[in-house]
C-alpha cells in the first residue's frame, strides 16, 4: 500500500508540473515577443533562454547534493521559495497581453489524438523491451500510437479549431525550427539521460558528483546566452544555429572516447577529501562538458529567436506552445526507441565477451541490465563484463547524439534563412 501511495503521490505531481509548465513556458516567450522588438528582443530571448535551460542543467547538482545529505523528498521544497519570487515578480513587473482574437473552444479530440500517438508509441517500445517482446500489449501499443499518429494530420486538417494549426507549417522557417528541435533535443535527452545511468550506474559517482558535472555546461549557458541572443539581433539566426549543435556533437564524440575504467568520483559533501575530483574526470568528461556548454549557449537562444520570429506575434503563444510541445514530448519517444538499440548493443557485447552466454536469457536480464549495477546474484565474470559492456552502450548511444546532432545542423543550414522573415511574410504564412 505504501508504494502504491507513493506512486500515486508522485504521479499527481507530474501531472500538476506538467499543466503549469504548459501554461508557463509559451506564455512568457509570447510576452517577450509582445513587449520587446528589435535587436533588445534577441538578448531577452537569450536572458530567457539562460535562465530556463541553465538551471534545468544546474538543477541536478542541487538535486543531488539534497539526496545524498538530506532525503530526495528535500528535493521537492525547494521549488517553493523560488515560486513564491517568481509570483512576486510577475505580479509587480510583467505587463498584461492578450490577444483581440475571439477565444475559441478546446480541441479535446485532437489532445486524445497526440496522447495516443505518443503514449502509444513510448509505452510500446519500453515495455516491449522489458517484456523481451513476447508479450501482445508491446505490439498493440505500437500499433495504436502509429494509426494515431498517422491520422494526426488528416483530423488537423479537417477540425474547426485544431489543437495544432497545420497553417503555421506552411511557414518554411518554423517547419525546420521544429524539425530541429525535435533532432536537437532528442540529441540533449539521450546524452544527458545515458550519461547520468552511466557515471552513477556502471562507473560509481555519488549523485551529488554527477549532478556537479553538469555545471560546466550549465554555467557556460547561461552566460552566454544574453550576449548570442543580442547578437542574433543583429546577425540573424542561422550561423548560431548551425554552429552550435556542430560544436555540440563533436562534444558527444568526445564523451563516446571515455572508458570503463575512468576512475569515479566518489563526492561525499561529509568529507573534504573527496571534494577534488580525480584526474580521470578531468581528462574523460570535464573537456566534453565544456565544448557541450559552449554549442548550447551559442544555440539554444538563437533557436528560441528563431521560432518567434518565424510566427506572427498573435501567434507567437501558440507557436511557443507547439515547439515547446515537440521539444518535451519528442525526445523522450525518441529516447525510448533509442534505449532500445542501447539495450540490444549492451547484451550483444556482453554476450561476445562471456563466453556461453545467452543474450536473450530472461535470468541473464534479471542479473544484469543496461548502464547499472549488477544483482548480487550474476556470476563474477558476468558482473566484471558488464561494466565493458555498458560502456560500449554508452557510447553508442553518445554516437546516436552526435548523429542527431549533424542532422539537426544540416536541417538549419537547408531550411533557415539568412535573414529572418518579416511580418508580412510571417502574417502570410499564418493565414
Amino acid at each position: 500500500m505504501t508504494i502504491r501511495r507513493t506512486w500515486l503521490a508522485l504521479g499527481r505531481q507530474a501531472v500538476c508540473l506538467a499543466i503549469a509548465g504548459a501554461f508557463l513556458v509559451p506564455g512568457s516567450l509570447a510576452l517577450i515577443t509582445a513587449t520587446f522588438s528589435g535587436p533588445i528582443q534577441g538578448r531577452a530571448f537569450g536572458i530567457w533562454s539562460g535562465a530556463s535551460s541553465g538551471t534545468t542543467l544546474l538543477g541536478p547538482a542541487v538535486g543531488g547534493l539534497l539526496v545524498d545529505t538530506l532525503s530526495w523528498r528535500a528535493a521537492f521544497f525547494i521549488n517553493i521559495p523560488i515560486i513564491a519570487i517568481a509570483l512576486y515578480a510577475t505580479w509587480r513587473h510583467v505587463p498584461e497581453s492578450r490577444s483581440d482574437r475571439p477565444v475559441t473552444s478546446f480541441d479535446w479530440v485532437g489532445a486524445i489524438i497526440v496522447g495516443v500517438a505518443v503514449g502509444g508509441l513510448a509505452f510500446g517500445a519500453v515495455y516491449g523491451q522489458q517484456r523481451e517482446w513476447r508479450d501482445p500489449i508491446a505490439y498493440f501499443m505500437l500499433a495504436a500510437g502509429a494509426l494515431a499518429t498517422i491520422a494526426l494530420p488528416f483530423y488537423m486538417a479537417r477540425a474547426r479549431n485544431p489543437l495544432i494549426p497545420l497553417g503555421l507549417f506552411k511557414s518554411r522557417a518554423f517547419t525546420t525550427i521544429n524539425i530541429s528541435t525535435l533532432l536537437i533535443y532528442g540529441a540533449l535527452y539521450v546524452s544527458g539521460y545515458n550519461q547520468a545511468l552511466f557515471v552513477q550506474g556502471t562507473l560509481g559517482y555519488t549523485a551529488f558528483a554527477a549532478g556537479l558535472m553538469f555545471i560546466p555546461g550549465g554555467l557556460l549557458l547561461t552566460l552566454m546566452s544574453p550576449r548570442v541572443g543580442t547578437l542574433v539581433g543583429r546577425y540573424g539566426a542561422r550561423p548560431f544555429l548551425i554552429a552550435g549543435p556542430l560544436v555540440m556533437a563533436a562534444a558527444c564524440l568526445l564523451y563516446a572516447r571515455v572508458p570503463a575504467t575512468s576512475t569515479p568520483w566518489t563526492l561525499n559533501p561529509q568529507s573534504p577529501s573527496t571534494f577534488v575530483p580525480p584526474v580521470s574526470y578531468l581528462i574523460d568528461f570535464l573537456p566534453a562538458s565544456i565544448m557541450f556548454g559552449l554549442g548550447l549557449g551559442i544555440m539554444v537562444a538563437p533557436l528560441t529567436a528563431a521560432l518567434m520570429a518565424s510566427v506572427p506575434v498573435a501567434n507567437a503563444g501558440l507557436g511557443s506552445s507547439i515547439n515547446n510541445a515537440i521539444s518535451r514530448i519528442g525526445p523522450q519517444l525518441a529516447g525510448a526507441l533509442i534505449f532500445v538499440v542501447v539495450t540490444s548493443v549492451f547484451y550483444m557485447s556482453l554476450a561476445s565477451r562471456v563466453p556461453g552466454a545467452d543474450p536473450n536469457s530472461s535470468t541473464l536480464r534479471a542479473e544484469v541490465s543496461p548502464l547499472n549495477r549488477p544483482t548480487a546474484s550474476a556470476p563474477p565474470e558476468v558482473a566484471a563484463q558488464a561494466r565493458y559492456a555498458s560502456a560500449d552502450a554508452f557510447h553508442a548511444a553518445m554516437l546516436i547524439s552526435a548523429a542527431l546532432l549533424l542532422a539537426g545542423a544540416a536541417a538549419n543550414a537547408i531550411g533557415v534563412r539568412r535573414l529572418q522573415p518579416d511580418a508580412t511574410e510571417k502574417t502570410e504564412a499564418a493565414a
